[in-house]
């Protein structure tokens, strides 16, 4: 693999670990983030710390962002598309608002830069890991140059199509997440009151029709699959507060395309009312404590 300078901007509890794959990957990592701690982590892991995000991206090849919305991203766009070299290629890997990575894009290649959205699925444990999967939206030349990167930070790298179609993919596949760790937590809950065990019902639903990622990887009962954040009282892997804002965007998107999603936008609500309360800082399995107490307050 050919060496490059990365700008990479965002050093949070994703961004961190993927810029820190990048510098055990060999490439020279300039970081900046708002965050003091998140920036010393970074330097630690070998990143180079910079003062400011555009004198980050001066003599970087590639910029890659990691922030918690699509304004931080225009907003970022905005402040360093000046400072960058003519025809970097800026890989925003984010999860954002389709409408709001189309405009980034638009924005980086009226600046004579080149851009490709990229977001990850994987959550932290995956960004630690070195085994995130990106869906990319742009051209198939730009998926090309980054995908040395993107591989460098995961296992896996799908070009999905055009500006914004990684995001597009992101939302649809958390939709399916979301809607799926609802079922499996109400099947855990219907099977406590039939008197199964939670093993009982984890071993013939992982290798039944059930299975799915949230049951087989992120139970969201404690016992049968160990690595699960239930074993370590949903602590988050992928907080539920994430899992709210990707099924907002996903919501977002359901009704401006008249789609008819009404376990989509069910899921949306029900996260978007358990990040606020309960959920607040346990991860997005979780809910299955919030069913279970509702199940007990209709008894």
């Amino acid at each position: 693999m050919v060496s490059q300078t990365v700008a990479f901007l965002g050093l949070g509890h994703m961004g961190g670990p993927m810029a820190a794959n990048l510098v055990k990957a060999g490439h020279r990592v300039r970081g900046y983030d708002p965050a003091p701690a998140a920036l010393e982590a970074a330097s630690a892991a070998g990143v180079e710390a910079v003062a400011s995000a555009a004198e980050g991206v001066t003599d970087a090849e590639v910029v890659i962002s990691m922030l918690p919305t699509g304004r931080h991203v225009l907003d970022l766009y905005e402040g360093v598309l000046g400072s960058a070299r003519p025809g970097a290629l800026f890989v925003d890997c984010s999860t954002i608002d389709v409408a709001d990575a189309r405009a980034a894009h638009e924005r980086a290649v009226a600046a004579g830069m080149r851009a490709l959205d990229a977001p990850v699925s994987g959550g932290v444990v995956g960004a630690e890991a070195g085994t995130l999967t990106f869906m990319a939206g742009g051209s198939e030349e730009e998926f090309a140059e980054a995908r040395p990167l993107l591989e460098a930070m995961g296992k896996k790298a799908v070009h999905c199509g055009g500006a914004g179609a990684g995001q597009a993919a992101k939302i649809c596949n958390n939709m399916i997440l979301g809607i799926s760790m609802i079922a499996v937590s109400e099947a855990f809950v219907l099977g406590e009151s039939l008197g199964l065990s939670h093993q009982a019902l984890y071993d013939v639903a992982s290798t039944a029709s059930g299975q799915c990622w949230a049951l087989s990887v992120n139970c969201p009962v404690p016992g049968p699959v160990p690595a699960s954040p239930a074993n370590r009282d949903y602590r988050p892997g992928f907080a539920a507060s994430l899992m709210a804002k990707d099924l907002g965007l996903a919501a977002n998107a359901v009704r401006s395309g008249g789609v008819h999603a009404e376990l989509g936008l069910r899921a949306a609500e029900l996260y978007a009312s358990y990040a606020e309360r309960a959920g607040a800082t346990e991860d997005f399995s979780g809910i299955v404590r919030t069913i279970r107490d509702q199940s007990g307050e209709q008894k």
